[in-house]
């Protein structure tokens, strides 16, 4: 994963949402119609982002992958920050599958969401390059949102309360899959496996562990830092807990306004 980070939404915001809507004026001259298109130009650059990271992702580089010349491209995209926001939607276009999200309550749809993310960190790790605190919406992303929305409303919650359900899950994966994919980076750097990287350390730590310093951790079984252990899916059920706890108070608390059942106070 190369260092530094592209931040969405720097280009022409403008110029970027008639590109992701569909509202701008079309290229009237270049490359026969069919050889270029936007689309092939945003999936190239995808590409490109998958195999050798962010960093290598230039209108240079993409127009050589296409087998054209750089300015064609511009007669599409005005430059690398407005093509930054066509990859980030392209990449976020939801499944058609109706069942992606599972086929139950809102507590089933948010936990396929945090597993789909976490699968979409890993197939393009370029993403945790991106600073995507302002981003662009497009229909993609505004699919996606629509998507699950949908499918949470029942949880009862306030509407800003159901959009922070969806950032609470996309933090927690976010974290989850920079950990992940540094860990694989720092094993293709170094040349050691987790577990050779580990094993070096073994002399130092067991003798740490019998020294009667640390007798919490010397108390730990042997499977305490395994890799048997599903963590982020650990983390993910603790946290669909906690919403349910909410969604479970805030239905006794509305119930009997809910259904007429409320009686008048009687005065004493």
């Amino acid at each position: 994963m190369a260092s530094g980070t592209e931040t969405s939404g720097s280009g022409d915001v403008g110029r970027t949402l008639e590109l992701l809507w569909d509202t701008g004026r079309r290229p009237s001259r270049g490359p026969k119609p069919g050889r270029l298109t936007l689309e092939r130009i945003v999936e190239a650059a995808v590409e490109v982002a998958d195999r050798d990271g962010l960093g290598a992702v230039s209108m240079r580089r993409i127009a050589t992958e296409l087998g054209t010349g750089t300015m064609s491209l511009y007669r599409y995209v005005p430059g690398k920050a407005e093509l930054l926001d066509l990859m980030l939607d392209r990449v976020q276009r939801p499944s058609e599958d109706p069942g992606d999200l599972g086929d139950g309550d809102w507590r089933a749809a948010l936990e396929a969401l945090g597993h789909a993310t976490l699968a979409l960190y890993r197939r393009h790790t370029w993403l945790l390059e991106v600073n995507q605190s302002r981003p662009i919406l497009g229909p993609s992303a505004l699919d996606g949102m629509e998507k699950v929305l949908a499918r949470i409303k029942p949880m009862g919650l306030t509407d800003p309360e159901l959009v922070s359900a969806i950032v609470l899950i996309d933090g927690y994966v976010v974290g989850a899959a920079r950990t992940q994919v540094y860990q694989e980076e720092a094993e293709r750097t170094s040349g050691l496996t987790d577990a050779q990287f580990w094993q070096a350390q073994e002399p130092v730590l067991v003798k740490a562990m019998t020294s009667g310093r640390y007798p919490v951790l010397a108390s730990l079984s042997e499977d305490a830092f395994g890799t048997g252990f599903d963590h982020f899916d650990f983390g993910l059920q603790r946290i669909l807990d906690g919403l349910e706890v909410l969604v479970a108070a805030r239905r006794a608390a509305d119930g009997p306004a809910a259904d007429g059942s409320a009686t008048a106070e009687q005065p004493s």
